[in-house]
C-alpha cells in the first residue's frame, strides 16, 4: 500500500483527532494552514475516498467523512519508510522518540513500536 502524502496526512490527522467531519469542517480546520481553497480540500478528500482512505456517509443530507486508515499503522508505516528508505537505518527504531506526540496514546506507542520494528520480509521493506 502506498503512504499518504503530506496533504492527505493533514486530512487524516484532523479526522483521527476530530472524528467524522464534513468537507467544510475539514477545510475550515486544515485548509488555511495548507493554503487550500475549499475546492482543493474537496479534491484531496475525493482522491482519498477513491483510495479507500476515507469513507463517506450521508448524515441528514450532508456528506460526512471518516478516516478508514488505522492511525497507528499509518504513522508506523511512515516512520518505518523514513527510517529505512530515507535514512538507511538498520536495527530497531525507538518508538519512544514519539512519546510526546499528541497523536498517540501509550498503548498506541506500544503498537507503533511493534509496527516499526517488525521483522523485514525477505525482499526488504516495501512501505
Amino acid at each position: 500500500m502506498s503512504q499518504p502524502n503530506s496533504s492527505e496526512l493533514a486530512v487524516l490527522k484532523h479526522l483521527w483527532r476530530g472524528g467524522p467531519q464534513s468537507a467544510r469542517q475539514v477545510h475550515d480546520a486544515v485548509g488555511p494552514g495548507q493554503g487550500w481553497k475549499p475546492s482543493t480540500t474537496r479534491t484531496v478528500i475525493a482522491r482519498m475516498e477513491e483510495k479507500g482512505w476515507v469513507a463517506r456517509a450521508d448524515v441528514h443530507g450532508m456528506a460526512v467523512y471518516t478516516a478508514t486508515l488505522d492511525r497507528t499503522a499509518t504513522l508506523g508505516g511512515l516512520v518505518r519508510h523514513f527510517a529505512r528508505q530515507v535514512l538507511d537505518m538498520d536495527g530497531p527504531i525507538p518508538a519512544a522518540l514519539f512519546a510526546e506526540s499528541p497523536h498517540l496514546s501509550d498503548a498506541e506507542l506500544d503498537e507503533l513500536d511493534a509496527i516499526i520494528n517488525a521483522a523485514e520480509d525477505k525482499k526488504g521493506d516495501k512501505a
